[in-house]
């Protein structure tokens, strides 16, 4: 019955439009050998009979199947935030399974590039329609883009975008602006004038350039603002809570601090040491609704959590993929993610 309304529906398709039911095919299905003028007179019909092709019998009938790989960060001692993308990705799967999609997971260490290099070459030695990309070593994501592209592999970027290429799509937030955000945020917690810093924890700071571009989006509402404010940026190479709380601790007994402005998800960190060392005279701003940060925040020793639903990228990431191979999709090139602020008083309420 399913199989006989489909076609019922491209017959109609046809007969309204005065053409074939294999040029309807044609057009469902994105192909060649139909003018611009029929296409567009098939697709407005399609539109107005509101006609949906059946995928399950079509992904039953062909029997292919698209596989999609996804290479992230793996979640570390030091963060839960990589569990949220990837509940997003399996939360899109579990929807899109039955359509012939197949997804396989690979992950890296934010804190060695070696082992990005390793899990990108095991997903150019398989075959894969296209990739989940959360591309944190800028050299090595570059260089693995330019080789999907050469086996036209299709790519998605999540969490943070690479200048000057050009992936299937970028999903997530618009880094400058949200480290913008937090220095107006800022005016909210100390008055002008006050000594600020950004605080960056990463092992490889020049290949994360994420946290660069919030830290220069920082920045930048400062000068834009003619802010008397004293701007500086410590940057900790070593990730483990005593290495950075040595080298926090040695900044704060040579320098006076009013606020400090963690640039990644690894603000409960400093909270921890705050809350330790009895510290409530440094306002405190970071990144990213984790169970973690909230702790902190509801005690009132985080000031602000900046977000950007990063289950959502996850789970956008993968149905950008599927719409693309599977529903033939026009794709949107860039997909920005909300950058939502909570405090102890709405978080809530909130949703990654």
């Amino acid at each position: 019955m399913q199989k006989n309304n489909e076609l019922s529906g491209v017959k109609e398709i046809a007969r309204r439009a005065n053409v074939s039911i294999a040029t309807v095919d044609r057009v469902i299905h994105n192909r060649t050998g139909v003018s611009a003028k029929t296409k567009e007179k098939i697709e407005a019909i399609i539109k107005e009979m509101d006609y949906k092709p059946n995928l399950l019998a079509r992904s039953l009938a062909s029997r292919k199947v698209f596989r999609f790989a996804v290479l992230i960060p793996r979640e570390s001692p030091e963060t839960e935030y990589w569990r949220a993308p990837l509940e997003g990705i399996n939360t899109a799967w579990a929807e899109i399974r039955m359509y012939g999609v197949e997804v396989v997971f690979f992950h890296y260490e934010l804190n060695d590039r070696q082992t990005f290099n390793r899990e990108a070459n095991k997903i150019l030695k398989d075959n894969f329609h296209g990739i989940i990309l959360a591309p944190s070593f800028i050299s090595e994501a570059l260089e693995f883009f330019y080789k999907c592209e050469a086996r036209k592999i299709k790519c998605v970027f999540i969490n943070s975008d690479i200048s000057n290429v050009s992936p299937l799509s970028y999903i997530g937030p618009d880094l400058f602006q949200s480290g913008k955000l937090a220095g107006n945020l800022s005016k909210y917690l100390i008055p002008d004038g006050g000594n600020i810093l950004i605080f960056n924890v990463s092992r490889e700071l020049g290949a994360e350039h994420h946290l660069l571009k919030k830290a220069t989006g920082f920045k930048s509402y400062f000068e834009e603002n003619k802010s008397t404010s004293t701007v500086n940026m410590l940057t900790v190479h070593r990730t483990d809570y005593d290495s950075v709380m040595a080298e926090l601790a040695a900044y704060l007994k040579d320098n006076t601090v009013d606020l400090l402005f963690v640039t990644n998800s690894r603000v409960s960190t400093v909270a921890k040491y705050f809350e330790t060392n009895n510290i409530t005279n440094i306002k405190l701003i970071g990144y990213d609704y984790l169970s973690r940060n909230v702790e902190y925040l509801e005690k009132g020793i985080i000031d602000f959590l900046i977000c950007q639903k990063p289950i959502e990228q996850g789970y956008r990431g993968l149905l950008t993929l599927y719409g693309y191979f599977v529903e033939s999709e026009k794709i949107e090139k860039i997909q920005l993610m909300p950058i939502d602020i909570l405090t102890k008083e709405n978080y809530k309420y909130y949703k990654n």
